[in-house]
């Protein structure tokens, strides 16, 4: 996998986790709800990521 894509997707998936934190702490609803779905965007670009990774070896 490109490192440069990996570390994009590790960096999207952590700016998830953090909104989903600062909208639970503040009790933001909608903040907590992207959070939770830009985490998942990370990790669905991961996993394609990964899935690329194995149709080359």
């Amino acid at each position: 996998m490109a490192t440069s894509k990996k570390a994009k997707n590790a960096a999207r998936t952590a700016k998830g986790k953090a909104k989903e934190a600062t909208g639970r702490a503040v009790g933001n609803e909608s903040l907590e709800a992207k959070g939770r779905a830009e985490q998942a965007k990370g990790d669905a670009q991961q996993a394609v990521e990964k899935g690329k990774d194995a149709l080359k070896h």
